[in-house]
């Protein structure tokens, strides 16, 4: 067998449609719904269940039990941490409004799509509503509940999540300086937006 097939745990399921990029690992109990795609050298974690629809990009690490529902796109370098919830249904209900019985799981004009940009974290437990979009470098908190859009670099926190600080792409909080916001384990620097929209605008180099 290659070094560079993916492994599958044999009490992962894994259904016709889905595709697995090169050194990826499904652990135990693991479930993939088809069509969706994973990328390559990612890590999906003990009974994860991750839904059709959903796209992850390359270096990725989902820990255990997280679930990823229709709609969610996770891009290259995420951090998913155990037990994370993502959503998508903006008017939940388990009956349909149009008769009897159980209202349909497909996705309806009320499905919304979330994004993960490239390199952010999300905490353990934390929970992402419908339709937002987390920033490239952002950290969502452990236990968070995400309701809105979370910018480039920025750390949040609580029910609902609050804006707490920024961090660098090496995960450490910045500390601001005579020169914006730096961090002082890798060096780098930031500049923020000016006015009212407090906002990253990227890496300004290092020290």
């Amino acid at each position: 067998m290659s070094t560079a097939a993916p492994r599958v745990h044999p009490t992962a399921i894994v259904e016709p449609g889905v595709s697995i990029g090169p050194r990826t690992a499904l652990w135990d109990a693991v479930h993939v719904r088809g069509p969706a795609s994973i990328g390559s050298d990612c890590i999906v974690g003990e009974k994860t269940y991750i839904a059709y629809g959903v796209a992850v990009g390359d270096w990725v690490k989902i820990n255990a039990h997280a679930y990823v529902c229709t709609g969610v796109t996770i891009e290259d370098r995420v951090m998913i941490a155990a037990r994370v919830v993502f959503t998508n249904d903006r008017y939940p209900r388990a009956f349909s409004d149009e008769g009897e019985g159980l209202a349909s799981s497909e996705p309806t004009e009320d499905t919304l799509h979330t994004t993960v940009r490239t390199g952010a974290t999300i905490g353990a437990g934390a929970l992402i509503g419908p339709g937002v979009e987390i920033g490239a470098y952002a950290m969502v908190g452990m236990g968070a509940v995400v309701t809105r859009d979370v910018p480039p670099h920025a750390l949040v926190v609580g029910m609902p999540a609050r804006l707490a600080g920024w961090v660098c792409v090496c995960g450490t909080p910045l500390a601001d300086g005579a020169q914006g916001p730096s961090c002082a384990r890798c060096g780098r620097r930031y500049r923020l937006a000016a006015g009212p929209e407090r906002r990253m605008l990227g890496d300004a180099g290092r020290r």
